[in-house]
């Protein structure tokens, strides 16, 4: 049976989803760079062939990786988290093996990545690369404001910072070095680059309009191309809508599939395969996110050399029935795979389902007044949602019930969430507003916190 070296760090999709699906396709052997989720150690002992814990912060974490697959005889080699991209791609080219290849940095790190998208004369807000407060003060000098202070590996919206004069770019430089240091304790940072905190990106705000692209209220002012990279060729898969960021531009919710109409989407996916191109990968999911404008102006955000986070891989599996983690199993291991011609559209969906982000925000972006208590049985019970939706907890990425809900950090962005659901429904536009539903609803339904428990 062919072997697979499977590196866990925090990020991407659920361990569990990730570990069924490679299990079913080939022998697995578990590289732990993070601890495992409580709730997933027993399944991950049973599933797997052998399961090392390892130290994150070692100088020679491509060489740790390569030692590893060798004394396991992998086959392949893979890592579905941010922050384990390129040392895995690396580890791929020292090994001989498919990955992503040479250019996975370029999908990491967002100063390559813009100024490749440059070179190319891709759509793009205007940016400046900064290593230094002094660089920051130039950057403000040269782009117009508002302006967004980027950590240029940073994941899930972390230390994003909003300039909008002169006057606060100390302030933000030193709040958003402050929210890194603090994300690399909890894990949250890249793993292979050592100096990687100390590089950063400043963009010019652009202005997104869903209105322009949907043809109902609700959506979010952009979606993200999920896809992936064989041979070096670009198959995009299907689009996912969200719901308003949460300011400054922290991810609330993920809907698949976007309510784009075709001309809309071919439009769309065609700026994320001339990203993709641009980059250069060879073998891996990709994840494009892209800001949607007014007169049908688009803006590239970002992409990544893996597939989405959150539960945007089991919302393709659950709506489209394509196992898009088995299906890059078997492509590194040289099995011949059928990805879909084109991307797929809501006709070809069966149903919808979103990932909804529990943080302590209201519908209109206000902070909660009052702490508040995770219980998600108090959520299925007290909250009413749509004929035929179905609302479940994906328990290794949420605080268990009765723990506290973090106050909500706009800097700290998805790092203050509560817990991660998962919405089935109908159709997407039922996702949206159950989704609505449940913001509005939380902060009346949760229970509130007991001073002593806030103190601790």
């Amino acid at each position: 049976m062919s072997k697979v070296l499977l590196v866990h760090a925090k990020g991407g999709p659920p361990l569990g989803h990730v570990l069924s699906r490679t299990a079913a396709r080939a022998e697995v052997h578990l590289l732990a760079l993070s601890a495992l989720p409580p709730v997933v150690a027993d399944s991950a002992r049973r599933l797997c062939v052998s399961v090392v814990t390892a130290d994150a912060h070692r100088s020679d974490l491509v060489s740790l990786i390569v030692s590893r697959a060798r004394t396991v005889g992998a086959d392949a080699v893979l890592t579905f988290s941010e922050y384990a991209v390129v040392a895995v791609a690396e580890a791929c080219e020292a090994l001989g093996l498919a990955g992503p290849g040479e250019a996975a940095s370029l999908a990491r790190d967002k100063r390559l990545m813009r100024r490749t998208w440059r070179e190319h004369g891709l759509s793009q807000p205007e940016f400046r690369s900064v290593a230094t407060e002094a660089d920051l003060y130039e950057a403000a000098g040269a782009l117009p404001f508002p302006l967004l202070l980027k950590a240029a590996w940073s994941a899930g919206s972390t230390a994003h910072q909003i300039i909008r004069s002169p006057y606060e770019v100390s302030t933000a430089w030193r709040r958003s070095r402050e929210v890194m240091a603090e994300s690399a304790l909890l894990g949250y940072a890249e793993l292979h680059v050592a100096e990687a905190q100390g590089h950063y990106v400043v963009e010019q705000i652009v202005t997104g309009t869903a209105s322009d692209w949907f043809d109902d209220p609700g959506w979010g002012d952009y979606v993200s191309v999920e896809g992936v990279v064989a041979d070096g060729v670009f198959h995009p898969v299907c689009l996912s809508g969200r719901m308003p960021t949460v300011e400054p531009f922290t991810e609330r919710a993920g809907i698949t599939p976007a309510l784009l109409s075709q001309d809309a989407q071919d439009r769309v996916v065609e700026l994320a395969r001339q990203a993709v191109d641009a980059l250069g990968l060879r073998d891996c999911g990709t994840h494009t996110e892209i800001k949607l404008g007014a007169g049908g102006r688009m803006w590239l955000i970002e992409t990544a050399a893996r597939f989405g986070g959150a539960m945007t891989v089991p919302q393709i599996e659950d709506v489209f029935g394509l196992d898009l983690v088995g299906m890059l199993v078997d492509h590194l291991l040289g099995r011949p795979v059928e990805w879909p011609e084109q991307a797929l559209t809501p006709a070809d969906a069966h149903g919808a389902a979103g990932s909804l982000v529990v943080l302590a925000v209201d519908g209109d972006g206000e902070a909660w007044h009052d702490r508040k208590v995770w219980d998600f049985p108090a959520v299925t019970r007290d909250i009413p949602l749509s004929p035929g939706s179905e609302l479940s907890v994906v328990a290794e990425s949420s605080l268990p019930d009765g723990s506290v809900v973090p106050v909500y950090d706009p800097a700290g962005g998805a790092n203050t969430m509560a817990a991660l659901c998962l919405l089935s429904a109908t159709d997407a536009r039922t996702v949206l507003r159950d989704f609505e539903t449940l913001v509005d609803a939380l902060p009346r339904v949760l229970p509130a916190a007991r001073t002593e428990e806030v103190a601790v």
